[in-house]
Order: C-alpha cells, then sequence, then structure tokens
C-alpha cells in the first residue's frame, strides 16, 4: 500500500494489519475441490425464487460481501431472497488443467442443482458479475435445469473490441504474442501476473482511489471501507492454465461466444438456446468491460422477457453501494 501523510488525529486503522470483510451470516453446502456453495438464509423470506451467483475467476468473491451497507448480498437477503454464491475459490498448480467446460460442468451446474435442492424451489435467478457473467452465459445456454432470470452485471460477451488492448488484441491474432509457454511453466497464471496485466491495462482507473483517499483521511468509516476495497482490488487469485488460454484463443481472438461457435465437451453453446428473463446492466463508468462488450447479448438470446440497462457508476459500483438499485429491485418483484 501506498505511503500516505497522515494528518494529527487521523484514524490508524489505514495502518492495522488485517481488516475483516464478508460479514453476512452464511454456511457452506457444497464444496468441489477448491470450491464452495455459500448459502445466505433470507432476513425473512419473501421471495420463492433464491438468487445463483456466479462471480469472476479473476478476484475473490467477497466484493459481493464487503461490509455492512456496501454488499450485494445482504441486499437480496434484507429483500426476502435466499442467495446461494458459487465461489471457486484460490486454484494451486495443481489446477492448472481445469478448463472452460469443467467450470461449466463440473463446477456451476451441480452447484446449480445443490441450490435447487438445497432450496426446494422450482426454479432459480442466475446472477453472473464481471467475468463470472460470461460463465454464467455459457451455463444458461446448456443448462438443463430451470433457469427463471439470468442477470448480468458488467460481463464481456463480445470480444471484437476491447479498446484499452487493442494492440494486445491485435497481437494475440496475428501471433506476435504467444504466452502459452509462460502459461504451461507455471501451470497457472500466477495472482501477481493477474493484477500487474489488468493494471497495466487501466492504469489511470488504479490511480483514482488513493487521490480520493487523500481528500478523507479523517473519515474512519470511508477509511475503513477503502481499506476493505483495496484488499479486494489488491486480491487477485491465480488462473488456471488451461482456462486462461481457452479465453484468450476461443473468447478474445476468435470470439466464439457471441458468434455461437463455441463448444464445450462436443455441446455447442447456443446463445438462442437461453430463454430465461434476460437483465443485462452495464455502467457508464466502466473502463475495464466497456458497453460494446455487454450489449450485443440482447439480440442474440430467445428471451420474450428482456432488458439492456446502462446506469451510473463503474466496474463494482452495484456490488458494494449497500442494498439493492432501485431498478434491479423493481425488476426482480415483478419476475421473483
Amino acid at each position: 500500500m501506498a505511503d500516505f501523510p497522515r494528518k494529527r488525529g487521523t484514524p490508524r486503522i489505514i495502518e492495522q494489519s488485517e481488516i475483516p470483510v464478508g460479514p453476512t451470516p452464511r454456511k457452506a453446502i457444497w464444496r468441489k475441490n477448491k470450491a464452495t456453495l455459500w448459502y445466505y438464509p433470507a432476513a425473512v423470506k419473501k421471495k420463492r425464487t433464491p438468487m445463483f451467483l456466479i462471480y469472476s475467476l479473476v478476484n475473490q468473491a467477497f466484493i459481493l460481501d464487503l461490509a455492512p451497507g456496501a454488499s450485494m448480498i445482504e441486499g437480496f437477503t434484507e429483500q426476502g431472497y435466499d442467495v446461494y454464491l458459487l465461489d471457486f475459490g484460490i486454484p494451486g498448480y495443481e489446477d492448472k488443467n481445469i478448463s472452460l467446460a469443467d467450470y461449466i460442468f463440473d463446477y456451476i451446474q451441480p452447484g446449480a442443482r445443490r441450490a435447487l435442492w438445497h432450496s426446494k424451489a422450482e426454479d432459480l435467478t442466475v446472477i453472473g458479475y464481471c467475468l463470472g457473467g460470461t460463465l454464467a452465459v455459457m451455463y444458461a445456454a446448456i443448462a438443463t435445469e430451470p433457469i427463471k432470470n439470468l442477470i448480468l452485471f458488467a460481463a464481456p460477451i463480445d470480444f471484437k473490441n476491447i479498446p484499452y488492448m487493442s494492440n494486445w488484441h491485435q497481437a494475440l491474432r496475428e501471433g506476435g504474442l504467444k504466452p502459452e509457454g509462460l502459461i504451461d511453466e507455471y501451470g497457472v497464471v500466477p495472482a501477481q501476473a493477474m493484477e500487474f496485466g489488468l493494471r497495466l491495462m487501466t492504469a489511470p482507473i488504479n490511480v483514482t482511489p488513493y487521490l480520493a483517499l487523500l481528500g478523507r483521511m479523517n473519515d474512519k468509516k470511508y477509511i475503513e471501507k477503502w481499506r476493505k476495497f483495496d484488499k479486494w482490488v489488491k486480491g487477485h487469485v491465480p488462473f488456471a492454465g488451461t482456462a486462461f488460454k481457452e479465453l484468450l484463443h476461443e473468447m478474445v481472438v476468435k470470439n466464439k461466444l457471441i458468434k455461437n461457435k463455441l463448444y464445450l465437451r462436443q455441446k455447442k453453446v447456443n446463445l438462442k438456446d437461453i430463454k430465461a428473463n434476460l437483465l443485462v446492466v452495464s455502467t457508464e463508468g466502466d473502463d475495464l468491460i466497456p458497453e460494446e462488450m455487454v450489449k450485443p447479448l440482447v439480440k442474440k438470446v430467445s428471451s420474450r422477457d428482456k432488458t439492456y440497462l446502462r446506469v451510473k457508476g463503474g466496474h463494482v459500483t452495484l456490488a458494494i453501494r449497500g442494498g439493492l438499485p432501485e431498478f434491479l429491485t423493481k425488476w426482480l418483484d415483478r419476475r421473483s
């Protein structure tokens, strides 16, 4: 963490070595390898259709339950929803051969079935955030389980144009950039490499939180929330080598998902097979996953009930703003 001049009387919380996250009560109801399916019971159950959350493979999932008053999961439980979060955990070298198909068929699908069994519900609302949304789309296209609603926040689907990595994109396509050797040597993409790559691509974004902190050094509550967010920002996890190579070549280079050309275990991932009520959300200040990577999905699915919304905020604003945004509450109330 960067060193900042500390004014007299500034809380020493910024100097503490550890800070807790994930305050909403939960229990583990299913595990596989490093992954855990967490159950967060509704404060007072009011809704029949539970939430099944799929988070990214890049960061840790506690961003969805950062702190009291800054937790999407808390927002769901307070509005009467049971919540199930599939946390993929932290892969190690021994997980180097996990593929995208493995994540779909061996983790997400069994996790969804377990959530249905545990909740005794007739169907699920599947929610995907960031790359977890990409996985959620793959799953929804092949699922045999009843999915009533599919909600995607900042989910990259169309990789035709990635503004901040156009040179990398071209180099991958033309063969000038070949990361396979390094990935094979390590087995997984190390967490430090994931963090460095994302910071390199989005350098101006990473300066902003520190500038904001400097102006509020005497605000103890703000500093506490900032430190929890900073813990998540720096909490990248290793990425399974096989899945990462597939993501690069099948998704980034060949853009197979949006083109309906992706196959997982000989099964076609056809976006037309998605019929659930669909809500796709992007935010105006998201420089990591811009609108052009998110919006094209809407025209590809067969859902009769589908909505695209562009709202104010950044990449993780909706996860940590506290409670549920009004648009999400209204959309869910009519469909849950």
